[in-house]
């Protein structure tokens, strides 16, 4: 059978693995923050604002302006990274705020605050349910980004592809 690459070529490089379970990483955790986006952007935003609120933490002014933003950023990073452009930053961004939001989560939590999370828009109670649920939505951010870097520095250590097959010249 000669060198006639074929749709399961690409399976039997190196790292092709990792790769593949990277884009379905990056895909689901896309995902989630377009649905995390959709939940809050389907509702007024005083819904969400009131989440925000309950968290006791920002001025009025603030909550006003997370309110109306951070659903659209979700959108935004979720859409990057389900399309894998500039996967690195944007990576490393969903992984800020996803670690934002869960230090948030367990100070409200051990703070005892019966409160909704405002994770996936209004109605859900903070409970370890959610921290667990969002403690592993960290850990998977943080792994796409690793692996975006790992795979970065990869493609730069590679030789560039040349014809070592002696049976093509």
């Amino acid at each position: 059978m000669g060198g006639a690459p074929t749709a399961f070529s690409s399976f039997a490089k190196p790292g092709a693995g990792r790769r593949a379970l990277l884009l379905v990483t990056r895909i689901g955790l896309g995902a989630v923050f377009i649905y995390a986006a959709y939940t809050k952007l389907r509702h007024p935003w005083m819904l969400f604002a009131f989440s925000i609120n309950s968290y006791q933490i920002l001025p009025e002014w603030a909550v006003t302006l997370l309110a109306r933003t951070l659903p659209w950023l979700e959108l935004l990073l979720g859409l990057l990274l389900v399309s894998g452009y500039q996967l690195r930053c944007v990576a490393v961004a969903s992984s800020a705020l996803l670690l934002g939001f869960f230090a948030v989560m367990v100070r409200a939590h051990f703070k005892g605050l019966g409160i909704d999370c405002g994770c996936f828009g209004f109605g859900e109670k903070l409970g370890v349910r959610t921290l667990v649920r969002d403690g592993a939505l960290v850990a998977v951010s943080l792994a796409v980004s690793v692996a975006a870097f790992a795979g970065a520095r990869s493609n730069r250590l590679r030789p560039a592809s040349t014809s070592e097959d002696p049976k093509a010249n």
